[in-house]
């Protein structure tokens, strides 16, 4: 059977990590538990992306130390901080640092289970919109210089006349430099070269 994501549970309670085990287990997730921020991070290079559920007090490494380490990383996965009555101004801190979220202790079972549902949607909606990003980045970068140039015309709202005009061409070469675009944009029509070119964040003002 398919199993819902992968959690890493990090925490130095024995009997906190057990029960987030069970839970976690039972409500389809795949789940791996360290005793402390150290050996999770020891064994971070060789794990699959997965949400982190952390307590924030734990000695050595804590979870806000934790937190930073893993913001700091090219791809950070979500992080959600577990916390005692007295840390809600700490996980606060925390939220501003990337947490997706924090758990005050103690919590409902469905509570966590949305938190971690949220954030793994939230992650997969951002990584599919930097890799459509990237996808079309990479299609306004296989175009020449000239083809830039007429697209950014295109994106005005110019006609192929005023395109050839401020390019000093002829409106019957634009034409075939329209075509390009169109081509390697993979767009059908002038709002969907628009809509890509607003989305990739290239638009001029």
């Amino acid at each position: 059977m398919t199993h819902r994501g992968t959690i890493y549970v990090v925490d130095d309670d024995p009997a906190m990590r057990d029960s987030l085990e069970f839970l976690l287990g039972t409500a389809g997730f795949k789940v791996s538990s360290f005793e402390s921020a150290a050996s999770f991070l020891s064994a971070l290079p060789q794990l699959e992306f997965g949400c982190v559920v952390s307590d924030l007090r734990m000695p050595g490494i804590d979870g806000m130390e934790l937190l930073r380490r893993l913001s700091a990383q090219e791809a950070p996965p979500p992080t959600l901080i577990m916390t005692g009555h007295g840390d809600v101004p700490l996980a606060v801190e925390a939220m501003k640092l990337g947490a997706a979220d924090f758990l005050e202790k103690p919590f409902e079972d469905e509570h966590l289970i949305r938190a971690i549902e949220a954030s793994l949607r939230r992650h997969a909606t951002a990584a599919e919109s930097a890799a459509e990003r990237d996808d079309i980045a990479a299609r306004i970068a296989s175009l020449t210089p000239r083809e830039r140039q007429v697209l950014d015309g295109i994106v005005a709202g110019q006609s192929n006349k005023l395109i050839a005009r401020d390019l000093d061409i002829s409106p019957r070469t634009v034409e075939i430099y329209r075509a390009n675009v169109m081509t390697k944009m993979q767009a059908g029509s002038v709002s969907e070269i628009v809509r890509l070119v607003m989305r990739a964040g290239t638009l001029k003002d």
